[in-house]
């Protein structure tokens, strides 16, 4: 018989009211049921950034209330540190997990020698012509190979890349992931085996757009400092 496959799954939620509860409750409700838990164990860390909800506990995790101000890596560092898993896996409340999305994700790193992937999401990926079940696809395009919302990794790989970034406050997370992973010549893929749905950023749609323009005004200036030098290019990201 073989080991159950443990997990960490570090998912951030911001439930300003009863649809962003269900929402992230949804997310959890669809991770349960994707896998055998004879086979796959997940272990669930809810980072809540509303404190009113203290001591509210999501469905089989463990929900985390903090005071230190939002950060998306930021709190997603606080997750990490209190897990212990090999496999870490990175995401957002407003995502649906579909049948056997780990099992396929975890057999892709073993038989392609992943340390970092991202799985495919059947609403947006088809729409930039990569279709489900078409193989992987090593790279570090942002929204392309790197899906920002879900991202899987060795807990291994944090020995060489160390925390996330603290400096972003939302933006540029998922492009400072992909150019650290380029830069370190850590391989990354999307898996077109392991579907989870991505449902376009409800969190960040119910900011106001003076609200969303304050983190690209912090965000942007300081990706393109620390990147510039380094990749030589003033871009977004990577590709």
């Amino acid at each position: 018989m073989l080991p159950t496959i443990e997990i960490d799954i570090i998912i951030l939620s911001y439930a300003q009211n009863l649809d962003f509860i269900q929402m992230t409750n949804e997310c959890i409700q669809s991770l349960m049921i994707s896998e055998d838990p004879g086979t796959i164990k997940f272990n669930i860390i809810v980072i809540e950034s509303n404190r009113n909800l203290e001591p509210y506990q999501y469905p089989y995790s463990k929900t985390v209330y903090t005071d230190q101000e939002f950060g998306y890596n930021k709190y997603m560092n606080i997750g990490i540190g209190l897990t212990s898993s090999p496999f870490i896996c990175l995401c957002n409340n407003d995502l649906i997990f579909h049948y056997h999305w780990a099992t396929n994700m975890v057999e892709a790193f073993e038989n392609y020698n992943l340390s970092s992937g991202s799985p495919i999401c059947s609403i947006h990926h088809p729409k930039i012509q990569i279709n489900l079940n078409s193989g992987i696809y090593p790279g570090y395009g942002v929204r392309r190979e790197i899906s920002g919302w879900c991202i899987f990794l060795k807990r291994d790989i944090l020995k060489l890349i160390g925390k996330l970034d603290e400096n972003y406050k939302f933006w540029c997370s998922d492009n400072d992931y992909a150019n650290t992973l380029f830069i370190l010549d850590i391989k990354h893929a999307l898996v077109t085996s392991s579907i989870v749905d991505h449902l376009e950023s409800r969190t960040l749609s119910s900011k106001t757009v003076e609200q969303q323009q304050q983190y690209i005004d912090k965000d942007l200036p300081y990706f393109k400092k620390k990147w510039n030098v380094r990749l030589g290019y003033s871009g977004w990201g990577f590709l």
